[in-house]
């Protein structure tokens, strides 16, 4: 029996919109798709139409559903892999059972399907040099915050990290605490390509007072100048 092959596939990070043509086709051709929250995932596959059964895979995921992956495809199945919103494998489980996949299977055709980025999407309207930027995924909860920091704040290029409404106001607190970081200009961008998206630009020092003007609701990608323009 022929293997199947995996296919990566980028979802709208918010608008649904913003999905390409032959992301849509893939979905709908495919055996399977593997997503983070199948409810997340239903709400596109209901919007277009998409049929294909979705089985979630996630950071919690136990042995057994990824020996399940693996049997579907030694048994020829095809897979589309999605996260809740944007591109796999970016600060997203993914990139782990990618890699289990292709461990497992040397020759597996692992296919991308490329579409949105959160990362991508906020760079390019955030007025910063985008030719060099470090990607630093989510701002530690509790262990390792000032680490964290003390790595932005020795950065010579634009960085870009994600961050919840949950802890927001308090990383703009925390970034205070280190003289390197606030005069440093900041872009934040919430719900992004969505209804309500909403762009701040200030310096670390003023831009907490902006947000606290708004109701702090949705998901932050925020991105800090580099050293030099401080």
């Amino acid at each position: 029996m022929r293997q199947g092959k995996l296919f990566i596939i980028a979802t709208p990070i918010g608008n649904l919109g913003d999905i390409s043509p032959r992301a849509l086709q893939t979905l709908k051709e495919v055996d399977f798709i593997l997503c983070e929250d199948t409810r997340q995932t239903k709400i596109l596959c209901d919007h277009y139409g998409i049929r294909a059964p979705l089985l979630s895979y996630h950071q919690h995921s136990k042995i057994g559903k990824i020996e399940k992956i693996f049997e579907m495809i030694r048994n020829g199945n095809n897979l589309a892999l999605v996260s809740d919103a944007g591109t796999p494998g970016i600060s997203d489980p993914g990139n782990k059972l990618i890699d289990l996949l292709i461990r497992k299977f040397g020759n597996l055709e692992v296919i991308p399907l490329p579409g949105p980025s959160a990362v991508i999407t906020a760079l390019s309207v955030s007025g910063f040099p985008t030719d060099r930027f470090v990607f630093l995924g989510f701002c530690p909860a509790k262990k390792g915050r000032n680490k964290f920091f003390q790595e932005i704040a020795e950065q010579k290029y634009p960085v870009v990290f994600f961050e919840s409404p949950y802890r927001i106001l308090k990383t703009l607190t925390d970034f205070n605490n280190f003289p390197k970081l606030r005069d440093r200009r900041i872009f934040i961008g919430r719900e992004l390509t969505k209804k309500f998206e909403t762009i701040y630009r200030s310096t670390v020092k003023e831009i907490g007072d902006l947000l606290k003007k708004d109701k702090v609701k949705g998901e932050f990608v925020v991105i800090i100048s580099q050293q030099e323009n401080g």
